[in-house]
């Protein structure tokens, strides 16, 4: 993936820090700019998934590897 802004190493915490940790990602990126979060929580995609539909977040992409999770969110708002 292109024109990623920050980088976000969330492997080995348990819901609900990857989410809180995105969160406070988010408030330092400008509208654009897109954050590439590496988790390893399985409870990491549904969450991440809610997490961008409540706060009208786009999510570009979720890849699922064996032993992480990568997901691509760009700040809307």
């Amino acid at each position: 993936m292109e024109n990623i802004t920050k980088t976000l190493d969330a492997r080995g915490l348990s819901c609900p820090m990857p989410i809180v940790k995105l969160s406070q990602a988010m408030k330092e990126m400008k509208i654009g700019e897109i954050i590439e979060v590496v988790a390893s929580d399985p409870s990491f995609v549904p969450d991440v998934e809610a997490w961008c539909r409540k706060t009208e977040q786009k999510l570009i992409e979720i890849k699922e590897g064996a032993e992480e999770i990568k997901a691509y969110i760009q700040k809307t708002k």
